[in-house]
């Protein structure tokens, strides 16, 4: 290639980063001055006098931004932001107004509308905006590329993953998913065992068969036994018919046994016999039955220590762990925290159907800041709680548990008073005080104290109208 046709590639390149907008306002001098400003800024930029006109060049070009005014001729900008979202036009636009009221920018946001701008405003106000917009394009594409991500080698059986340590245990899954043998699964709580031994099952020859789960901790020790090998009529005062145990329901396919580490001993043993004979018998039976089960058991305890301690059979240790499968903790893998993140957004978002596809860059700061004791079951419990909460589309700091956010007994100075117990009632009055402080600190400007609050304008322009803040 010679030098000319590289300089050509670096030219068009250059002009394909360049975002360009596109002024609609009735007013020739102002669009005159925003073209001078924009330009100045890197900018490529065209103009409209009304929103016909801005129609065929939307039509017939490609822009990042619109920036429209409202009132205008032929066509109004809610008459464009109502044609443009009938057209399909994604383009993201900011409507400017002299006359506006916080009713008429709430109706243009929720025909379309990005953002709000009151005339006049100062040069850096309108850049302000249209960078804080570049910045939710950018978050809107690295939204894009996470979910195409997790479509392409970050998910495998329901396990949402890119880091090395959990691609192994993806390649031990495909080693072993079609073969009998006995696996153990450890790892602490929360970092989703179970999706592991489902994995095992579901990824091998007997994923038509039962996946059966019993957590040997939550049964108490004396129903255990029948819970597990089932019981015959009579066997005990409320066996008042013959019942198939866990490992019957699962013959054929898969039982996984979790927490196996809280199994007494004396069930140990019985265990260990139907793993090395392949039958059980059920309680006051004379009788053994042949089954076939692949059995998997996981814990979060140290089994070796167990077996020192003589809390655990060393024979039954060997024969459980001929293969091991340990999984890392989420603070050992927050590579995956952006992917998780991404997952349960979208997975809670359709549950309750609400459109929170985003999560603010101060909430994901905290999120990847924060230990996760609770690993992953941890972070989607959190997450839940934060699509529930949250309006407008994007998950913020607020919308976070207060062991995550940090969040103490008092906002900014604003403390506790008053003889209400009410979470509610003392969170709308600390909102409302930080609001109120906000707007008189900026001068009444709501973009800035937007800005200020670590919320988006849309959301301060629905709390001041709730709040009474007008």
């Amino acid at each position: 290639m010679g030098l000319n046709s590289e300089c050509v590639c670096l030219e068009s390149r250059v002009k394909s980063d360049k975002k360009n907008i596109l002024i609609v306002d009735d007013e020739e001098n102002l669009r005159h001055m925003l073209s001078v400003i924009l330009k100045k800024q890197g900018y490529g930029v065209e103009t409209a006098a009304n929103g016909r006109e801005a129609l065929e060049k939307l039509a017939a070009g490609s822009f990042s931004f619109v920036l429209s005014d409202i009132l205008m001729p032929q066509l109004d900008g809610k008459g464009l932001l109502s044609e443009m979202s009938s057209r399909g036009m994604g383009t993201t636009v900011i409507m400017m107004s002299a006359y506006g009221s916080i009713d008429t920018a709430l109706e243009c946001m929720q025909l379309g509308a990005y953002d709000y701008i009151s005339k006049p405003f100062k040069n850096d106000e309108i850049v302000l905006v249209l960078k804080k917009a570049e910045e939710r394009e950018r978050l809107r594409d690295e939204n894009r590329r996470l979910k195409d991500e997790i479509r392409i080698g970050a998910q495998f059986a329901g396990i949402v993953s890119k880091s090395g340590s959990m691609q192994q245990v993806f390649e031990m899954i495909r080693k072993l998913c079609d073969y009998k043998t006995t696996v153990l699964i450890m790892g602490e709580s929360g970092t989703g065992k179970e999706l592991v031994a489902k994995a095992l099952h579901f990824e091998g020859g007997r994923r038509r068969a039962p996946f059966v789960a019993v957590n040997c901790a939550a049964i108490p020790e004396n129903l255990l036994e029948s819970e597990l090998f089932g019981h015959v009529k009579g066997a005990f005062t409320d066996a008042t018919a013959d019942k198939a145990g866990l490992f019957e329901q699962a013959d054929g396919g898969t039982l996984l046994l979790d927490e196996i580490g809280e199994m007494p001993l004396s069930l140990q043993v019985k265990l260990l016999r139907v793993l090395q004979e392949e039958e059980i018998r059920r309680v006051g039976d004379s009788r053994s039955k042949k089954v076939n089960v692949r059995v998997i058991s996981a814990t979060s305890r140290n089994l070796e220590d167990d077996v020192a301690a003589g809390r655990f059979r060393e024979d039954l240790y060997f024969r459980l762990n001929v293969f091991v499968i340990n999984l890392p903790p989420l603070r050992e893998r927050l590579e995956d925290l952006p992917l998780l993140v991404e997952h349960f957004l979208a997975k809670f978002s359709a549950r309750f159907g609400k459109e929170v596809g985003s999560v603010s860059a101060d909430a994901m700061k905290l999120l990847c800041s924060y230990h996760w004791p609770g690993n992953v079951r941890e972070l989607e419990n959190a997450i839940e709680r934060g699509v529930v909460i949250s309006d407008l589309g994007e998950l913020g700091v607020a919308a976070l548990p207060e062991r995550i956010s940090g969040a103490g007994g008092s906002a900014g100075g604003v403390l506790l008073t008053g003889d209400t117990l009410s979470i509610r009632e003392t969170g709308e009055a600390m909102e409302r005080e930080l609001i109120r402080r906000a707007l008189e600190k900026t001068g009444g400007n709501r973009t800035h104290a937007a800005k200020l609050l670590e919320i988006s304008l849309r959301s301060l322009l629905y709390k001041i109208k709730e709040y009474g803040l007008e």
